[in-house]
């Protein structure tokens, strides 16, 4: 049954990518618009766009690894000190929850916490000096704000994974690195960390595979006429050329080529992996 599904909600849908090769016509369906061939990818690079979406995609999407990647292993490395159980169960159930927050609850958080005159980070930035200063309508704070956000409500559930490979730890690992007299930090650094080595490097490899995948949901509600020149990025543009503008050659276009690119880095990336280690995709 699981294969029968991915067949036939990710692979099936994949006709309808020479929807970017053509123009689309609703009397004619899929194939039957005129063949353009590269025409809309070209029209989407000599877009006076072009850079600032790529710009805005790739920032957003490297802020988050290089930030958001490391948080849920020191989380994971962490929770697998405390010894006492009800303890680490009651630190797992807190640090899993807001993942279960909707995008849209989260974004009305952010309204509310970092409003410049009634949010409680407002009040605090007045007291301490810094005067009105409106979080998600600053091009400098929007990311850090994304950013920031993103790692809080996914690092505890994303950090599951990472229990379940240090889980599998010989216990007498930790037996040996005991009588030898190393402290928690050598333990983690010798036997915690090498175990979570082939994990961390198959996890790398996927989230490159979606460097320019910044999704859609949350920017959409993030998004302003303020800070619209650094959140504008492919997602939301696709949406709006495609679904307000009724563009759909030209909104296909663009997310195959989004797609190709996240391909392309994914394979870089499994190639050097495989190159300088024995862990890889493929």
């Amino acid at each position: 049954p699981a294969i029968a599904v991915i067949l036939l909600f990710n692979y099936v849908p994949m006709y309808g990518i020479q929807l970017a090769f053509r123009d689309y016509d609703f009397s004619q369906g899929l194939t039957g618009g005129e063949w353009r061939g590269l025409a809309y990818f070209q029209q989407f690079i000599d877009s006076y766009l072009f850079t600032d979406l790529m710009r805005n995609t790739f920032l957003i999407s490297l802020a988050t690894i290089v930030l958001g990647f490391p948080a849920p292993i020191i989380l994971a490395l962490i929770l697998n000190q405390i010894r006492r159980k009800k303890m680490k169960q009651l630190m797992q159930t807190t640090v899993y929850l807001p993942h279960f927050i909707s995008i849209i609850v989260l974004v009305g958080m952010l309204n509310v916490l970092l409003s410049s005159e009634t949010g409680v980070v407002g009040h605090f930035m007045k007291a301490v000096g810094l005067g009105h200063i409106n979080l998600l309508a600053s091009t400098s704070t929007f990311i850090p704000v994304y950013v920031l956000s993103d790692i809080w409500q996914h690092c505890g559930w994303n950090s599951i994974i990472y229990l379940a490979a240090l889980s599998t730890v010989d216990p007498q690992l930790y037996d040996a690195a005991k009588i030898d007299g190393a402290s928690r930090w050598q333990t983690i650094r010798y036997v915690d960390i090498p175990a979570l080595i082939p994990t961390i490097i198959i996890l790398f490899i996927l989230s490159m595979g979606n460097i320019l995948g910044t999704g859609f949901e949350k920017i959409f509600l993030m998004q302003n006429s303020l800070n619209l020149p650094v959140s504008e990025v492919i997602a939301t543009y696709v949406y709006k050329i495609g679904i307000i503008s009724n563009q759909f050659s030209l909104a296909s276009a663009i997310g195959l080529f989004n797609t190709l690119i996240n391909f392309v880095f994914l394979y870089a990336m499994n190639t050097i992996s495989k190159r300088m280690s024995e862990t890889s995709l493929f």
